[in-house]
């Protein structure tokens, strides 16, 4: 399976809808509720924690259905109240619990003890484990084994319920080699990795900002995609394979800001199996027309996998040829991420890993 890592915005929702019905059944997506932040379907700013979260499991069941996900809390609002009293994670479960979502509650290794307590009470309830996700900087660490076994034993749950996300972040990929055998390393350190029940890894070679990328067309090697095969190439015989995940087009880091008040690049960001193809040009809101041309630019480049490989894919041909129009900056982060999430499992499919 592969993993993509969302954060639950308008862009990244949409694209998991509008993905055809066979990729669907090949991911499983890791779905963050990002701290508080403009709203890109209501266009408006959230002006509270509650404001900000209740629309969430409404949106879930629109756009995901009774599918798959892990569903994971930001730190910086994971342990504030929502308005009845209750702190997110029993208030959002409660209400996927409500039409029976297939989400599972996923928790950082340094949960706090509150949020332990809630999704312990979650998992009980639902029967469905819990995901732990451990960064990469306590990976490295001696006591990791220690820490997660602590945490399992704190929510009640075996480790044959846990589904371990080894997250990365955005390190520096390169010598793929030499983070291979660091990571290998690490991992090793957890002893027997077939004990939990699913094991992720998950990173990003997408930068926080495009601004250093150059206009015009532009080229960003896939560094995490080129690592993980070295990775896969690299594990020992009978040690287990990690699934991949990453984090489609975007950055973890990134900011959601009412778009109006900035002046960002118009681009286009289109996985191919090595590197990102980028088209950028001047800014979106002074001149929309800009995105006919790179989306022409695409289809041209000798790159472009056809206007029936994805929803975002038939945008890209129709927008090349004026039959649809520049629309906004969300679709486009929409149109990106649903061709991404595509392509990986073709790639995967490629390197004989998906099933």
């Amino acid at each position: 399976m592969y993993v993509p890592a969302l954060r639950w915005r308008q862009g990244e929702y949409q694209a998991l809808l509008r993905l055809a019905g066979a990729v669907k059944d090949r991911i499983v997506p890791y779905i963050t509720i990002p701290e508080v932040e403009y709203d890109f379907e209501l266009r408006q700013p959230k002006k509270s924690v509650h404001e900000h979260v209740h629309p969430f499991a409404a949106r879930f069941k629109a756009k995901w259905g009774q599918r798959p996900a892990w569903v994971s809390i930001h730190p910086g609002i994971a342990d504030q109240p929502m308005d009845d009293g209750r702190d997110i994670p029993t208030y959002v479960f409660a209400a996927l619990r409500a039409f029976r979502a297939n989400a599972i509650p996923a928790v950082p290794l340094d949960a706090a003890t509150s949020i332990i307590a809630s999704v312990r009470t979650i998992a009980a309830t639902d029967g469905l484990g819990v995901a732990i996700s451990i960064r990469l900087e306590d990976l490295m660490k001696p006591n990791a084994r220690s820490r997660i076994e602590g945490l399992a034993a704190a929510l009640d749950l075996e480790l044959s319920e846990v589904d371990l996300i080894i997250d990365l972040g955005g390190p520096n990929f390169e010598p793929y080699d030499a983070f291979a055998g660091a990571l290998i390393a690490a991992m090793r350190r957890l002893g027997d990795l077939y004990a939990v029940r699913n094991l992720v890894v998950i990173g990003t070679a997408i930068p926080e900002t495009f601004k250093d990328v150059a206009k015009g067309a532009d080229r960003l090697p896939r560094h995490d995609w080129l690592f993980y095969q070295v990775l896969l190439g690299k594990i020992p015989a009978g040690m287990r394979q990690p699934n991949f995940g990453d984090y489609t087009i975007v950055h973890p880091e990134f900011k959601a800001l009412d778009m109006r008040m900035i002046k960002a690049a118009g681009k286009l960001v289109y996985t191919t199996p090595a590197a990102w193809e980028v088209r950028k040009g001047g800014a979106f809101n002074d001149d929309r027309t800009q995105m006919h041309g790179h989306c022409a630019s695409i289809v041209a480049s000798g790159k472009f996998n056809g206007a029936g490989y994805s929803s975002g894919d038939d945008y890209i041909a129709k927008c090349a040829v004026h039959k649809e129009g520049p629309s906004n900056q969300t679709r486009w982060k929409e149109v990106a991420i649903n061709h991404h999430i595509t392509h990986v499992l073709g790639d995967l499919a490629t390197l004989g890993a998906a099933p």
